[in-house]
């Protein structure tokens, strides 16, 4: 159906139009092309201390970092529970067997103490995992500090899903610089939308020239083509890249309206016993890409669903938040560590329209839904 205001709807008023024109009169739309170049670049200097790979989708990057972290079949894999499957999918691309691990109660986000009960467990039973992934849900950051800590302790890699957080940042270092790789997403409905791809970072230079190489189909550099691997059709294209370029150019402001939306939703429904939302730790900056809430029900008189059918009926699209990996049929026998939380928030939790264009007026809209299921049940 049509929505009125769209959970997260990509805003092209930058240098969009002009770009794509000059990648189409190039006559350069597949992987080759200087915006690809341009587009790598200007993301580098965003993060100051890593080099960037354009490639065509946030879970192609996981996968092809996952293969520069030397996984391979019959490898564990600790992976954030409370995230999206593209998070894990490429783990079983490999062969290999994700763990999953519950979050936490500030962020959201994977736990550090269960983190290390995992791999504690796991190296008790002969099976070292080879690899942490880590997500920043919605954009916000996960406790890197404990978590890094824990990788370094037991010599493990960790990869950074950073796909909902470009702009995200903890003690204005950006997220997904701080593990050994960290993976972006630019989907249509992230808060820098290429239309779709994903970029791969990392400030080791070997990893970086690795990943060019293999997202190429690793293509040999003669005049002939020859492969002395298996590559992968992973690179993003000039045309994606023209329209990144222009959106990375535009991040600064992009987040700036994302947190503003955020701050107006807990000015308008901040104060409505049983409703609380995701919030940021000290030294965390969160992009905001969603802004999530929890409803308790029983203080409330109305759960997530019913919201959600309300949006819904008024026009407003909004989503339940992720469902957590290990309830998810397809990951059914896959081990896992935790309790509840991430169950909890589930259960509890709603993304309302987060949309670059919204305006005071059309959050006070939308909230005035969350009042009139309140005033049914007082």
């Amino acid at each position: 159906m049509a929505y009125q205001y769209k959970l997260s709807a990509p805003i092209f008023d930058g240098n969009e139009l002009i770009y794509s024109q000059q990648a189409i009169t190039s006559g350069q739309l597949a992987t080759t092309g200087s915006f690809i170049d341009k587009f790598e670049s200007k993301l580098s200097k965003k993060l100051k201390s890593h080099q960037a790979v354009a490639l065509n989708s946030g879970t192609s990057s996981l996968h092809l970092a996952l293969v520069l972290l030397g996984i391979s079949s019959g490898d564990e894999v600790i992976c954030q529970s409370f995230t999206f499957c593209a998070s894990a999918n490429p783990i079983i691309y490999l062969g290999a067997k994700p763990i999953f691990v519950d979050s936490e109660k500030d962020t959201w986000n994977m736990s550090p103490e269960l983190l290390e009960d995992a791999i504690m467990h796991r190296i008790a039973h002969g099976k070292k995992p080879k690899a942490i992934i880590v997500v920043h849900l919605f954009g916000m950051p996960a406790k890197m500090k404990e978590i890094m800590e824990i990788a370094t302790k037991y010599h493990i890699p960790v990869l950074e899903d950073a796909a909902e957080a470009v702009g995200s940042k903890i003690d204005e270092k950006s997220c997904g610089t701080f593990g050994d790789i960290g993976v972006y997403s630019f989907n249509g409905n992230k808060i820098v939308s290429a239309g779709g791809g994903g970029a791969l970072i990392a400030n080791d230079s070997s990893l970086v020239q690795k990943a060019r190489y293999l997202s190429t189909q690793a293509r040999e550099d003669l005049p002939y083509y020859q492969h002395l691997e298996i590559g992968y059709n992973y690179k993003m294209n000039n045309l994606s890249a023209a329209i990144g370029l222009a959106q990375i150019e535009q991040l600064d402001k992009c987040v700036k309206k994302r947190r503003q939306i955020n701050s107006n939703y807990r000015k308008l429904i901040g104060g409505i016993p049983g409703i609380i939302f995701q919030n940021e730790i000290p030294g965390a900056f969160s992009n905001y890409w969603l802004s999530t809430i929890l409803i308790n029900e029983k203080v409330t008189g109305f759960n997530n669903d019913q919201l959600r059918i309300a949006f819904m009926k008024n026009g407003i699209e909004t989503r339940f938040l992720w469902k957590p990996l290990h309830m998810q049929p397809v990951f059914k026998e896959i081990q896992f560590f935790g309790g509840d939380t991430s169950r909890s928030f589930f259960q509890k939790g709603i993304c309302l329209p987060s949309s670059a264009d919204l305006t005071f007026e059309d959050q006070e809209n939308i909230v005035g839904v969350i009042v009139k299921e309140l005033a049914k049940t007082f």
